[in-house]
C-alpha cells in the first residue's frame, strides 16, 4: 500500500494523507530515526513524519550524497509519527531542542509560524528559488505576514476511482466531473443499484474534503481579517447543497459518524460508486478487492466551475531557533531539488513540486510499459494524476485556526443534516462561533 494512502486508512484526518518518512543512515552520517536523541551542535537535525523505514535506503542515498560535498557536516534525523509530531515539535521548540528542518503540512506550518516559531527563508533564498517549484504550491508556503515559511516537497492529487460495474447497472456512461452534477448522479445510482454514489465525511477530525468542495463551490471561508467568509449565498447555497443530499437519502447514513475509512470499505464492498483518492490506492483495491478493481476505472476529480482540483502538500520549514539557518535552508533545497524530488516520487509514486521533477516523472510515465492489467491500470491513474496537477493548487488557506474551521462547520452541518435546524441556520451559527474565536485569536 502506498505510504500515504497507508495513513489515509488508518488515520483519523485528511492532513494525515501525506505522512510519508526517513530511515537510518550509517554511522558515519550520524542519521537516527524513531526516537528522538540529543544531538551535538556539529549535527543538523532533520525531523520528518512517517516515513521510516520504507524509505531508508533513498534516504541513505540522499543524505550521504548531501555529506560528500559537506564535510565535517552530520545530518541527524528523527523521524516521528503523525499523530505526536505536533505535541514533541511544540515541546521542543519551548525547550529550544527544536530541530534545524522539519517536515510539516501547510495548516501546521502555518499554525507555528503565527507563534513566531518558523524562520521566513527569504534573506536565505537564491533569487531564482520560486522558479524551480510549481508556482501553485510555492505560494501555498507563503504567508502573508511571517514571509516564506516553508520549502514545498511531495504531493498528491485526488482523482474518483469509479467503480463502472454500478455505473452500467445505472444506466450511466461516466461519472460527473461538477458537483452541480452529483446530486442527479447520486440519485441515479440510488434509485437503479440499491448503492450509493459517493461518501464524503462530515466527522469534524477527518477528512478536509468537504471543507475543500465548499472552496470548489466558489465559497470563500476566510476573509482578509480571519473572520467568516461563508455567510454569502455561495455559502449558503454549499451548505444547502450537503444538507439536501444527506435528507434525501443520497448519501450514507454514516457520513455523519464515520470518516474516511469508512467511504474505503464502503467501495471496496461495492456499495460506493466513486472513491476519491490516489493513483496509487488501486494497488490496496487490487489486493483488497480484485473483483470491485477489475472493475474501477481513474477518472478526474470533481471539481467546480473553474476547474481547479485539489493538491495535498508536504514542505520543509526551518524552526526560527535554528542557529544554522543558511545551513538549513541549503539541506531543505538540497531534498527538494530536481533530481531527488524525481528519484523520490518514483520511490514513493507521489508526485513532485519541482518543475524540473515533474517533467522527468512525466516522461518516466510515458516511456514505461506495464507488465500487467494491473500495472497498466496503476499506470493510467498516475498519469492522469500527473496531468491534474497541472490545473491543482491548495484549496484550503493555511490559517492557524483552519482544523478549529473545519470543526466548526461540519459540527453545524451535521445539526442541518440531521435535521436539528435549517441549513441557513447552520451558517449563521458556523458564522457566529468561528468570529467568537477568531475576534478573541485576531482582534
Amino acid at each position: 500500500m502506498l505510504p500515504f494512502e497507508e495513513v489515509v486508512v488508518m488515520a483519523r484526518t485528511r492532513w494525515k494523507w501525506l505522512g510519508l518518512g526517513l530511515g537510518l543512515l550509517g554511522s558515519a552520517l550520524m542519521v537516527w530515526g524513531c526516537r528522538p536523541q540529543p544531538a551535538s551542535r556539529a549535527d543538523l537535525q532533520l525531523w520528518t513524519l512517517q516515513l521510516a523505514p520504507k524509505f531508508n535506503p533513498y534516504m541513505q542515498g540522499v543524505i550521504a550524497d548531501w555529506q560528500e560535498h559537506h564535510a565535517g557536516e552530520p545530518v541527524r534525523w528523527t523521524d516521528l509519527p503523525w499523530g505526536s509530531v505536533e505535541r514533541k515539535l511544540l515541546a521542543a521548540v519551548f525547550a529550544r531542542t527544536a530541530p534545524d528542518v522539519v517536515n510539516l503540512n501547510p495548516p501546521f506550518a502555518a499554525n507555528l509560524a503565527s507563534k513566531g516559531g518558523l524562520l521566513d527563508l527569504t534573506p536565505w533564498l537564491p533569487a531564482d528559488a520560486a522558479d524551480r517549484y510549481l508556482p501553485s504550491v510555492w505560494q501555498a508556503a507563503d504567508d502573508a505576514k511571517a514571509g516564506q515559511i516553508a520549502i514545498p516537497w511531495y504531493l498528491t492529487v485526488r482523482l474518483s476511482l469509479v467503480n463502472h460495474q454500478l455505473l452500467e447497472q445505472a444506466g450511466l456512461k461516466a461519472p460527473p466531473r461538477r458537483w452541480q452534477d452529483v446530486p442527479a448522479f447520486a440519485r441515479r445510482i440510488r434509485e437503479r443499484t440499491g448503492r450509493y454514489g459517493l461518501f464524503v465525511t462530515v466527522v469534524p477530525d477527518d477528512s478536509a474534503e468537504l471543507l475543500e468542495s465548499m472552496v470548489q463551490m466558489g465559497v470563500t471561508l476566510l476573509d482578509a481579517r480571519q473572520r467568516a467568509g461563508f455567510k454569502t449565498p455561495a455559502g449558503k447555497k454549499a451548505f444547502a447543497f450537503w444538507t439536501d443530499l444527506y435528507r434525501q437519502g443520497l448519501l450514507p447514513r454514516e457520513v455523519v459518524s464515520q470518516g474516511q475509512r469508512r467511504a474505503i470499505e464502503l467501495y471496496q464492498s461495492g456499495e460506493l460508486a466513486i472513491l476519491a483518492s490516489g493513483a496509487e490506492f488501486l494497488r490496496t483495491i487490487q489486493t483488497n478487492a480484485p473483483g470491485v478493481a477489475e472493475a474501477t476505472q481513474p477518472h478526474p476529480p470533481l471539481t467546480g466551475a473553474d476547474g481547479s482540483a485539489n493538491v495535498a502538500l508536504m514542505t520543509l520549514a526551518v524552526p526560527k531557533q535554528t542557529s544554522r539557518a543558511q545551513e538549513a535552508v541549503d539541506f531543505a533545497l538540497f531534498l527538494t531539488n530536481g533530481v531527488n524530488q524525481a528519484d523520490f516520487a518514483q520511490e514513493a509514486k507521489v508526485l513532485p513540486s519541482s518543475r524540473v521533477a515533474l517533467q522527468q516523472v512525466e516522461k518516466a510515465l510515458k516511456a514505461e510499459k506495464p507488465k500487467s492489467p494491473e500495472d497498466a491500470q496503476i499506470l493510467a491513474a498516475r498519469s492522469l494524476s500527473a496531468e491534474t496537477l497541472q490545473r491543482a493548487r491548495v484549496l484550503i488557506p493555511a490559517s492557524p485556526g483552519i482544523k478549529r474551521l473545519q470543526s466548526i462547520i461540519y459540527t453545524q452541518l451535521q445539526r442541518a443534516m440531521l435535521g436539528q435546524i435549517s441549513s441557513d441556520e447552520a451558517v449563521e451559527q458556523a458564522a457566529k462561533e468561528w468570529d467568537s474565536y477568531s475576534k478573541a485569536r485576531w482582534p
